[in-house]
C-alpha cells in the first residue's frame, strides 16, 4: 500500500477528508492537518508537508486548498519539492513523466471529488520517464 502525506487549509479540509476516506483501502494516508474547518494559514501547512517531502526523496504528498496557487507557490520554494497544481488526470500523469512531481496540489474550489480522486490516482501510478526530461529538472535549482 503507498504512503501519502496530505494536508490542507479550512478551504480544502473537505475534500482532503473525502480523498482519506475514499481512498483508505488503497492509500495509507498520514495526515498532516488541520483536523477541523476552522480557519487556519495554508502555508503552515504546506511547509508542515513540504519540509518532509524535501528531506525524504521517497516521499509524496497532496496539498489541496482553495486555488492550489497558495499552497504551490510555498511549496515549490523547497529545493527537493516539485510541487504541481493539477485540475485533471492528464496534468497529473504528465506532472509525474516529466516533471517528477513529488508533491499534487489541488484546488478544492476548481475540481470536482470524482476528478480529484482521478489526479490522486493516476499521479501515484505513473513513473517518472527521466531521460530527455532530466536534462530540463537539472535546471530547477540553478542560480543566475
Amino acid at each position: 500500500m503507498n504512503k501519502i502525506l496530505i494536508a490542507s487549509d479550512h478551504a480544502g479540509f473537505k475534500l482532503k477528508n473525502i480523498l482519506i476516506e475514499k481512498l483508505q483501502g488503497e492509500i495509507k494516508f498520514e495526515d498532516l492537518g488541520p483536523f477541523s474547518e476552522n480557519s487556519v494559514d495554508y502555508p503552515d501547512y504546506a511547509r508542515k508537508l513540504s519540509k518532509k517531502i524535501n528531506s525524504k526523496k521517497d516521499l509524496m504528498g497532496v496539498l489541496i486548498c482553495g486555488s492550489g496557487i497558495g499552497m504551490s507557490m510555498v511549496a515549490n520554494r523547497f529545493q527537493n519539492v516539485r510541487a504541481a497544481l493539477c485540475t485533471n488526470k492528464k496534468m497529473s500523469m504528465l506532472s509525474r513523466q516529466h516533471n517528477n512531481a513529488n508533491i499534487l496540489v489541488l484546488g478544492s474550489r476548481l475540481i470536482s471529488e470524482q476528478e480529484a480522486i482521478k489526479c490522486l490516482l493516476v499521479f501515484l501510478k505513473t513513473n517518472y520517464e527521466g531521460g530527455r526530461h532530466q536534462a530540463r529538472l537539472d535546471k530547477f535549482n540553478l542560480v543566475d
